[in-house]
Parts: structure tokens; C-alpha cells; sequence
């Protein structure tokens, strides 16, 4: 897999490429056109060997409907990775007023996998097989903890068992660690209940964790432009408190438009040679 990342560092990786950053390129073709042939282009189109993998982890869910409608509209599928973290509404992304949502998304033939219930941190690895974490959400939320394997596993199942009860159907048993921050230990059990863990590629970071004053959309999306290639996992969120000006409202309409006019096309991690076969089994 090409630059697949299993582990943080992410916006170090990116302020060290952005430090050596040329200007923006000018475009060959305008937004609008862009968009024009991406719909036109959308319904029968051959299959590529191009592909782009986009995948997106939950977060404020600020940004969840907007993503929803701009896949549907160009008939794009994704991947997303579901924690229960705390949303804009004032409520979880796994509690049931969030069910008519994910169920939609299932409906439109999106994959899924776990990003681990309460969006737990690994911190390092123990003897043993266990493992030091600290939860984000749920009862013991900001609190370092001991556990072993099998609780780990069970955390990602967590979300398995809740994503049945929303949407009606199981995940596909793949899982992403907050942060992207993995070990030995949280892969092996993860493994061994089941779960293939995916991370993405250099290039496939959005950025959108950044601050939006030292890293604008207008430069985080001609640099993925710039640098993605075919086979490349991409990942964003469904929205991020920290940032002022949301990446996905400016970002991910033309990234979509533009990888199309490019040759690109897209597909969910049940197409991706390193997961298909574990998913369909």
C-alpha cells in the first residue's frame, strides 16, 4: 500500500512538507466546469485504475449532513469510521437521534468500520499483551487506564454491536485508532478479534485538524491535487472543533470534481486489494 501511515506525527508530516510549499498552481479549468463534467461523467462511468479511497472519522458531526449530500449528489462512496464522540447538536454520534443518519448512509452503499467507542487514545504498550489508554468520551473520559487485550477488542466491537442497532447491518471489520496512533499490542488484539486496522496515505491527510489561519483550504486542496495518486487512502472528519474555517464546505466538492477531471475515481476500502478479501468473508 502506497504510504499507508499506521501512526500520529501527522501535522509535523505536513508542516515539513508545507515549509518547502510553492504558490498555488492556477487551475487549467474553473470550479464550475469542473463540477459540470464531474455530474455528467458521474452516472455509468467505466471503472478506473485510478482509484482514491476517501474515508472520513467522526468528530463534531458539524459537517455530517453536507458530506452525506455532496457524496449522494456525485455518486461518490466513502469510508467512515464511527466513535461516539460529542457532536454540535449537543448529543453522541452513536445515540439513536443519529440512527436515520447512518442508516441513510448505509442505504447509499458506504462501508464502515470502528474508530473505537469512546475514541480511545493508546498511550504505550505493557507486558503481557495489555496496553496504557485514555477514553476522550464515555464514564471514564480523560482518566489513564490499564487494560488487556480483550478489553481493547471489545472497545472496537463496541461500536460494531451499537452501528447494528442504528443501522441495521454490521460493520465491516475494519478499524482506525484516534490519531492514527497504533502498537504491537493494539494491532494483535484488534486482530486477533477480528478488525484490520487502516491508516491513509502522506498525501491523504487533509489537513483539516489544522489550524485554518497557518493552513487555508484554499492551499490544503491544491496540495492533495498535487500529491495524491492512484491507491491512496484519504481521510477527513465529519467535523472539527478546533478549526475556524471547516475544511469540508470549501474543500471536498472540488477535490471530488477535480480528482475526476484528473482520471481519478473513488471506492470504499471493500474495493482496496489489502481489505477486500477480509471483508468478504
Amino acid at each position: 500500500m502506497r504510504g499507508l501511515l499506521q501512526s500520529g506525527g501527522m501535522a509535523a508530516s505536513l508542516r515539513a512538507g508545507f515549509g518547502a510549499r510553492r504558490a498555488p498552481a492556477a487551475p487549467g479549468l474553473g470550479l464550475g466546469l469542473l463540477l459540470a463534467l464531474s455530474a455528467a461523467g458521474a452516472a455509468g462511468a467505466p471503472a478506473c485504475d485510478k482509484p482514491v479511497y476517501l474515508t472520513f472519522d467522526t468528530g463534531s458531526q458539524s459537517q455530517a449532513e453536507l458530506i452525506a449530500d455532496t457524496l449522494r449528489r456525485h455518486h461518490v462512496k466513502a469510508t467512515f469510521f464511527l466513535a461516539n464522540e460529542k457532536t454540535v447538536r449537543g448529543d453522541h454520534s452513536l445515540d439513536a437521534a443519529w440512527a436515520p443518519f447512518w442508516r441513510a448512509l448505509a442505504a447509499d452503499g458506504h462501508a464502515f468500520g470502528s474508530h473505537t467507542y469512546d475514541h480511545v487514545y493508546w498511550q504505550k504498550d505493557m507486558a503481557g499483551g495489555g496496553m496504557r489508554v485514555k477514553p476522550q468520551f464515555g464514564a471514564a473520559a480523560g482518566q489513564s487506564q490499564a487494560w488487556d487485550a480483550r478489553r481493547y477488542c471489545d472497545e472496537i466491537r463496541r461500536v460494531d454491536r451499537r452501528f447494528q442497532e442504528l443501522a441495521g447491518r454490521p460493520l465491516d471489520p475494519v478499524w482506525r485508532a484516534p490519531g492514527g496512533k497504533v502498537s504491537p499490542n493494539t494491532l494483535a488484539a484488534a486482530k486477533a478479534c477480528g478488525y484490520a486496522h487502516v491508516g491513509w496515505a502522506q498525501a491523504g491527510f487533509s489537513g483539516d485538524e489544522l489550524s485554518s489561519a497557518a493552513w487555508p483550504n484554499a492551499l490544503l486542496l491544491e496540495k492533495s491535487l498535487r500529491e495524491l495518486r492512484g491507491g491512496d487512502i484519504f481521510m477527513a472528519h465529519m467535523g472539527i472543533w478546533s478549526r475556524r474555517d471547516p475544511w469540508a464546505p470549501a474543500n471536498l466538492e472540488p477535490l471530488i470534481a477535480g480528482l475526476k477531471q484528473r482520471g481519478f475515481c473513488f471506492a470504499t476500502l471493500r474495493e482496496h486489494p489489502d481489505y477486500q478479501i477480509q471483508i468478504k468473508r
